[in-house]
């Protein structure tokens, strides 16, 4: 892990030419660096998308007033 912090940028530049790199821990692999896939990056452009979309709406139709968060997350719960 020591290395991999002191090594940061140049391990960024592996993930971008498309190399993973597993990152270990007292000789365990604990973690990947790796490129995002396209598919990936593709489906949260989409994701965030929507949701604005959602959002513009439920405020055109006012239903976002004098409601809070915690509200928001039982509603989803139901």
């Amino acid at each position: 892990m020591f290395e991999a912090k002191t090594h940061l940028s140049a391990l960024v530049a592996d993930a971008i030419a498309g190399r993973v790199t597993v990152i270990t821990r007292n000789g365990k692999p604990v973690a990947e660096l790796r490129p995002i896939s396209e598919e990936r990056t593709t489906r949260a452009s989409d994701a965030a998308r929507r949701l604005r979309a959602t959002r513009k709406r439920l405020a055109e139709e006012g239903k976002l007033r004098n409601i809070n968060i915690r509200e928001l997350i039982d509603e989803g719960r139901k």
